[in-house]
């Protein structure tokens, strides 16, 4: 190089250019002319090809043959960012001359102009090409391709599940244009494309070589609410959430993380649908084999409730080893209750156990047996004849259900509700949590239960009544209620008597309505059965009966007063003559007189 500049200068005639002897005086235009022939002839608004000569943090520079180089953004070609010196690059020529006399030139123009054909050329030959990614958007990433602007869906980003999209924003990565809407000129791309025929022959190795119950290490590669997938290599397998811990598994993230390495076995698969069934709880010998063999029924043990439901409550005593304490077990009580009245979820509980099986792998707890049994002794804490105080607890046709203490019920008859009120249905006499003071009447143990009196409390008033209303006495009673046989008669507070109808009718022949007051015989009383008779006929048809029996009696005097004047009559005749006309006559009247006086007496009877 040094000689031949040496050489130049050498030939250079300094004499000539330092007097102007007019040897380099050759017009401008010639010069210009034969410069230009050494230069190429740029069209402008045509693609050419260049070669890079500089590349700096902000301008690529471009010589594409003309008499000065053009710049480029050296953001045009994010897209590969592998550019060097040298390298044969499209660009479009803007302008020979820009403002500052530089050539204008665009590398992103020369994609665009080229790109739609280049995408589809990229398409039919399954080509890969590469891409730069610009932006996130939804559903996926905005990648640069040859200037265009393509979609890469999330899904096709990678073959696992993507957690942070713009770790990827600013990558130039490879890709395979996937599909082509010509209408609209959208473009998808794909980068999980590449992969996937390598990792599908991948698969096949690993699935060629699987066996049920070999243990294989792997990473945790996503977690859902039913499971973990696991990849082994190249294949993924799924551990079902029941498969990950002898115990209850609310969420799997309580057992593993995302990116961790474990030990699975495998517990089943299938060739066809590619499907891998995964275990992790196998790895670890059951609980209920480790379980202390000492535990038996009878034995107190502490745990912590992991379900609840209506029924009872699963008690965790260990990892793996639950018992179900039955709702009937919480308490004393016989009325039934949900569980959640006395426990919830996460409660550390202290229970008994009731029953155990080993082979089975159950076991039955009970939380009630820690308190003293309320029935046992029973006839010493309320003997027969006991007065307390119990709250009602429910209602039945035929009587009243009471609790007197937490597990010791009773049952009050209705017929022991009331010596004097007839109750139809107990809600008529008390209601549900109401107080009741009872008397306990009997004691039944062995289906504990016990048979409660109310009326007890109070002497029996029928004792008193049987005087009171004996029969035929007549009281003055008020009708409280009428019914198809009858009516119901109030004769005092706690009294109460029953008129049939055919005893309600009064002496004008109309019947009584509810809230009249008659007088009413008592026709009938009943001590056994707490029942009085009445009727109100009855009544008035003593006065009548009064009334005629009074006057036969009237009747049957006058009679017999002339019975005996007949006889005065008939014995002073007889000392008389029969010429005495007179007395003869008098006889006569006065036979006939008793004569009538019988007639109408018999016929009176």
């Amino acid at each position: 190089m040094e000689e031949m500049k040496k050489v130049a200068n050498e030939q250079f005639d300094w004499n000539a250019y330092e007097n102007d002897l007019g040897v380099y005086n050759q017009p401008r235009e010639e010069i210009a002319e034969a410069y230009d022939k050494t230069l190429s002839n740029v069209a402008v608004g045509e693609v050419v090809e260049g070669t890079v000569t500089g590349i700096s943090k902000r301008e690529v520079i471009v010589n594409i043959g003309y008499k000065s180089e053009g710049i480029v953004p050296i953001s045009e070609f994010r897209y590969n960012p592998d550019l060097q010196v040298g390298d044969k690059v499209e660009v479009y020529v803007e302008s020979a001359e820009d403002r500052s006399g530089q050539l204008s030139l665009s590398h992103k123009k020369a994609r665009q102009l080229k790109s739609w054909d280049r995408v589809n050329e990229a398409l039919e030959k399954d080509e890969i090409i590469k891409g730069y990614i610009k932006c996130r958007t939804k559903g996926g990433m905005i990648v640069d391709v040859f200037g265009i602007e393509a979609f890469l869906p999330g899904s096709q980003i990678d073959v696992k599940p993507i957690r942070d999209y713009d770790m990827y924003v600013d990558k130039t990565m490879e890709f395979k244009v996937v599909k082509i809407n010509q209408e609209f000129r959208n473009v998808v791309v794909s980068h999980k494309a590449l992969i996937e025929a390598e990792l599908e022959a991948q698969k096949q190795v690993i699935m060629s070589k699987l066996e049920k119950g070999q243990i294989l290490e792997g990473t945790v590669k996503n977690i859902t609410s039913y499971g973990v997938f696991v990849d082994l290599g190249g294949v993924d397998g799924l551990i079902h959430i029941t498969d990950l811990s002898w115990g209850r598994v609310n969420h799997p993230e309580e057992i593993v993380q995302l990116d961790q390495k474990i030990q699975v076995v495998i517990l089943d698969f299938d060739d066809q649908k590619k499907r891998i069934a995964l275990g992790l709880k196998q790895l670890s010998a059951h609980p209920w084999e480790a379980l202390d063999q000492n535990l038996k029924v009878g034995d107190r043990i502490a745990g912590r409730v992991v379900v609840m439901a209506d029924y009872g409550a699963f008690v965790e005593i260990a990892p793996g080893v639950e018992g179900l304490i039955h709702v009937s077990e919480m308490s004393w009580s016989q009325h039934l209750r949900s569980a959640q009245e006395f426990m919830k979820v996460g409660d550390e509980v202290e229970a008994v156990i009731l029953t155990l099986d080993r082979d089975e792998r159950k076991m039955s707890l009970g939380i009630k047996q820690l308190t003293p049994d309320p029935w046992e002794g029973i006839e010493a804490k309320y003997p027969v004849g006991t007065r307390t105080m119990a709250r009602v607890r429910n209602f039945t046709n035929f009587g009243v259900f009471v609790e007197i203490e937490e597990g010791i019920d009773g049952l009050i008859h209705i017929s022991d509700l009331s010596w004097t009120k007839k109750v139809k249905h107990p809600g008529e006499f008390t209601q549900i949590g109401a107080p009741i003071e009872v008397v306990v009447l009997e004691i039944d143990k062995d289906n504990r239960r016990l048979s409660l009196g109310h009326k007890q409390l109070e002497e029996n008033p029928w004792n008193e009544f049987e005087n009171q209303f004996s029969v035929d006495s007549v009281h003055e009673g008020t009708i409280t209620e009428m019914t198809d046989k009858g009516a119901v008669v109030s004769l005092g507070e706690n009294v109460e008597g029953f008129a049939p109808t055919r005893h309600l009718t009064k002496e004008d022949g109309s019947m009584p309505v509810v809230g009249e007051k008659l007088p009413f015989r008592v026709i009938e009383f009943s001590k056994a059965t707490k029942r009085i008779t009445l009727s109100h006929t009855r009544v008035y048809e003593e006065v009548r009966r009064a009334e005629k029996n009074a006057e036969k009696a009237d009747k049957k005097a006058a009679a017999e007063a002339t019975k005996s004047s007949v006889k005065k009559i008939n014995a002073s005749v007889e000392k008389t003559t029969l010429g005495d006309i007179a007395g003869l006559a008098q006889l006569k009247d006065a036979m006939e007189a008793a004569a009538k006086a019988q007639k109408a007496e018999k016929s009176e009877e």
